[in-house]
C-alpha cells in the first residue's frame, strides 16, 4: 500500500459544484447549488435543518453520488475523482462511530494503517496532541464523554493532514474549552487546507471567510 499524501502549505485547492442536487428516493436531500471555492482558507455552510448541509459534505467527500450536477476537486495541478477523494479529504461528522472496546490510540492507529500513512505511530501521537487527547490515548473509547468523542472525531479527520477538511457540526457536545479547541484547529488548518464548516452556530460561521447558504425546503418535502 502506498503512503497517503500529506497536505502542503503551498498546495492550491480548487473545489467547484455545478448545478449540484441530491434526492433520497422521492425526497429532497439537497436543492440545486453551484459554487466555486479556492483554498487554503475557510468557508461556512449554513441553512435550515434538513436543507442539505450534511448531504453536501458527503457529496464533496465522494461518499454520495449526486442525483444531478457534479463536483470537481483539484489539488495542486491534478483533478481528484470522487473515488479517490478519501486520500485528500478529512471528514468529521456526528455519526462517525468507533470501536468502543479499543482505546483512543488503537482506534486512530487502525485508521492510520488503513490509510497507509508512512509513520502511523507518529501521526497518531501528533494528532492526539493537536486535539488535546494525548492523556486519554490509553483509555477505552467506551469510557469517553460525548465531548471527548467529538474531539476524537476531529482527530480522525485531521490524522492524514488533508488538503480539504470537512467539519459537520464541529462544536457538537463540546464545552467552552472544546469550542476554543475547534477555533484553534480551524485557524491552523485553514493555513494549509480548504476547510468547510457546516453549522448554524454563529460562533462557528464566523470562522469562515465566505459563506454558502443553503435555502432548500429540506428532506421532508417531495422532489
Amino acid at each position: 500500500m502506498s503512503a497517503a499524501p500529506a497536505a502542503s502549505p503551498t498546495l492550491a485547492v480548487a473545489l467547484e459544484a455545478e448545478d449540484l442536487r441530491h434526492r433520497y428516493g422521492r425526497r429532497v436531500g439537497l436543492e440545486r447549488v453551484s459554487f466555486s471555492l479556492a483554498g487554503p482558507g475557510a468557508v461556512a455552510i449554513t441553512g435550515p435543518n434538513g436543507s442539505g448541509k450534511t448531504t453536501l459534505l458527503r457529496l464533496i467527500a465522494g461518499l454520495l453520488r449526486p442525483t444531478e450536477g457534479r463536483t470537481r476537486l483539484r489539488v495542486g495541478d491534478a483533478e481528484v475523482p470522487p473515488a479517490e477523494r478519501r486520500r485528500w479529504i478529512g471528514l468529521a461528522t456526528p455519526d462517525l462511530a468507533f470501536y468502543e472496546e479499543l482505546s483512543v490510540a488503537e482506534n486512530l492507529s487502525f485508521a492510520a494503517e488503513a490509510r497507509g500513512l508512512a509513520a502511523p505511530a507518529q501521526a497518531v501521537a501528533e494528532t492526539l496532541e493537536r486535539v488535546e487527547l494525548a492523556v486519554r490515548g490509553a483509555d477505552r473509547v467506551a469510557a469517553l464523554s460525548s465531548g471527548m468523542k467529538q474531539r476524537l472525531r476531529l482527530a480522525f479527520a485531521l490524522l492524514h493532514r488533508p488538503a480539504v477538511l470537512l467539519l459537520d457540526e464541529a462544536g457538537s457536545h463540546l464545552d467552552e474549552a472544546g469550542r476554543r479547541l475547534v477555533n484553534r484547529v480551524v485557524a491552523a488548518a485553514r493555513r494549509e487546507a480548504l476547510v468547510l464548516i457546516a453549522t448554524n452556530d454563529e460562533r462557528e460561521t464566523g470562522l469562515g471567510d465566505q459563506r454558502i447558504e443553503l435555502r432548500g425546503r429540506g428532506l421532508g418535502d417531495p422532489a
